[in-house]
């Protein structure tokens, strides 16, 4: 297999690995099986191995030698560093908003909120839509590069947010959403930022209230080392 083609397969390995980690498909806590996962996704171990190590880089993995490889728990401190990276490019990025709004982009995100107040969306498509509608803002900026750097810090945060949508009614953040279009529309760049700060940090009350009823899926520092057992479980 030529070189190029064997870096793309590691490529595409990693990034299934890291979408099924940030969607909960893997659970934190979860031991890891380098031999199931490559018999999963019909590959070889090698690029699951490759896979692996680049996700343990990004704090989404753990490997304890002698035992194994786990998903990561969600790390709250973790949590609040991307998010303060993400409130800091996003609330910079409204000050640059042009008095000349773009039609056709503010026509998309009216499209996107639309779809966001569907009474039967799921987790997934909201977070689909919510990223594309945060990332819609940062272009109606002229900042849309900044969103991969936002996006390659924010793997806590996402499971964090995943989490907290599966208490909460997305209904609660797409009306946030629709308030802070608003407020930009007005050129309003107090009630955007307030409002965009307060929507962003609406995750740090869900971890708080997650971590009373499920403390296993976080972090802590007295957190013992795993024990790989049948069951794939902390123990």
């Amino acid at each position: 297999m030529p070189e190029s083609r064997k870096r793309s397969n590691r490529r595409v390995i990693y990034e299934t690995l890291r979408r099924k980690v940030l969607t909960l498909e893997l659970k934190p806590g979860e031991a890891l099986s380098e031999k199931d996962l490559a018999t999963g996704l019909g590959v070889s171990r090698t690029p699951v191995r490759e896979g692996l190590i680049l996700l343990a880089e990004e704090g989404l993995v753990q490997v304890f030698p002698q035992i194994g490889s786990f998903v990561s728990r969600v790390d709250p401190q973790r949590v609040a560093d991307a998010q303060f990276l993400r409130e800091a490019v996003e609330l910079t990025a409204l000050e640059d908003m042009p008095a000349d709004l773009d039609a056709e982009l503010l026509a998309e995100l009216e499209d996107n909120l639309a779809r966001q107040r569907s009474p039967e969306i799921d987790v997934e498509e909201f977070f689909a839509l919510d990223e594309e509608f945060h990332r819609g803002l940062l272009r109606l900026s002229g900042h849309e590069r900044a969103w991969p750097t936002v996006v390659s810090a924010k793997g806590h945060l996402d499971r964090a947010r995943r989490l907290g949508l599966e208490s909460s009614p997305p209904q609660v953040y797409a009306d946030q959403h629709v308030d802070i279009l608003d407020a930009i529309r007005a050129h309003d760049l107090d009630r955007a930022r307030a409002t965009m700060r307060t929507h962003l940090r609406a995750v740090f009350a869900d971890i708080e209230h997650l971590r009373n009823r499920k403390p296993d899926l976080f972090a802590s520092e007295e957190a013992a080392t795993p024990v790989r057992k049948s069951v794939i479980v902390w123990q």
